[in-house]
């Protein structure tokens, strides 16, 4: 910006006036909140509202039975997914700004509290250990626990096709629930991982290519999908990095194969934290009609389940040494 206030001053301005190593010790202690309490109740999660404000709004611009091409209806998802980006990055900023004008000591606690439940690694975890835990049960029971996680119908799953769909929830909520929250708050801060939850919270409720709970949303919800799509881009990479980049001896492939099997899947993103974990594994994933990830591995089994959990919590981990030298980047540049 020749001419203007250069990057890093805007980007200063933003953060507020907190001391630049605030900011670096604020992931990993939303994570440690994370991991000890969970998630907040329901009437305080920022989540839950976003999707409730979602939900109202899907009522009405979204029609009850198919249409042919609808620009009306695709602009009018994209108004109303931008009446609520702008109340919800305002809304974050102000809570930032406010917190850090604060001493450290205090603004330090007060801004992971925020950031938390913009996060969801503990719950992504134990939901699916909790699936892996019913099918050894029943697999009656196996399959309604993994239709708390899956939209897809479970009541005809075999045993290893339940925890196919487990292990591809975790390696694709890996990056949806943990590290594109924590990349966009590297660099936005909390306006950042809040207006990512609310774009991947839309993509969840409209950013589908046919019906869903009663509306159609092949054109009413295509904003939403290309928003989702446009910020998960770099994050859904990285995530694919953290998990294929741990793996050795038999279990690692190079990059071009795990470029290839990204691109089985229809979505530009998903595809790349799922086949990371596939190649890791030695597994075969997949989604019956749709895609099948590294097809010549094996049937996933029950020991497999548990890895790929060591394999998440490794990316997590990974994922914090990320998003620190990205801060640490920009505030030497500060």
């Amino acid at each position: 910006m020749a001419d203007g206030m250069p990057w890093t001053t805007v980007w200063a301005w933003w953060l507020g006036p907190a001391p630049a190593w605030v900011w670096l010790l604020v992931p990993p202690l939303a994570l440690s909140i994370d991991r000890a309490w969970g998630e907040p109740p329901a009437r305080w999660h920022p989540v839950v509202w976003m999707g409730a404000a979602l939900g109202w709004w899907g009522t009405r611009i979204a029609p009850a039975t198919p249409t042919g091409p609808d620009v009306r209806r695709a602009v009018a998802g994209a108004l109303a997914w931008c009446s609520l980006a702008l109340p919800v990055v305002v809304a974050a900023w102000g809570l930032q700004a406010l917190l850090a004008q604060l001493p450290a000591w205090c603004a330090v606690p007060l801004l992971a509290l925020l950031l938390k439940p913009l996060l969801a690694w503990r719950m992504l975890r134990d939901e699916v250990a909790a699936v892996e835990q019913a099918l050894a049960g029943s697999l009656t029971a196996g399959r309604e626990r993994l239709a708390w996680l899956v939209s897809r119908d479970t009541c005809a799953l075999q045993p290893h096709e339940v925890r196919e769909a487990a292990v591809e929830t975790l390696a694709e909520n890996l990056n949806d629930s943990v590290v594109a929250p924590l990349f966009w708050f590297a660099l936005l801060g909390l306006p950042g991982a809040a207006l990512y939850r609310l774009a991947n919270t839309a993509d969840a409720m409209w950013g589908y290519p046919g019906m869903r709970s009663g509306r159609y949303w092949q054109w009413a919800g295509k904003w939403a999908a290309r928003a989702d799509d446009v910020l998960s881009w770099v994050p859904a990479r990285i995530t694919a990095v953290l998990l294929w980049a741990g793996g050795g001896g038999r279990t690692r492939c190079s990059w071009a194969t795990l470029r290839t099997e990204a691109r089985r899947t229809p979505s530009p993103n998903s595809g790349w934290p799922m086949a990371a974990m596939a190649l890791r594994l030695g597994v075969r994933l997949g989604k019956p009609g749709a895609y099948v990830l590294n097809p010549r591995g094996a049937e996933v089994r029950a020991a497999q389940v548990p890895q790929a959990l060591h394999h998440a919590g490794h990316a997590v981990g990974g994922a914090l040494a990320v998003v620190a030298l990205l801060q640490g980047g920009q505030l030497w540049l500060r």
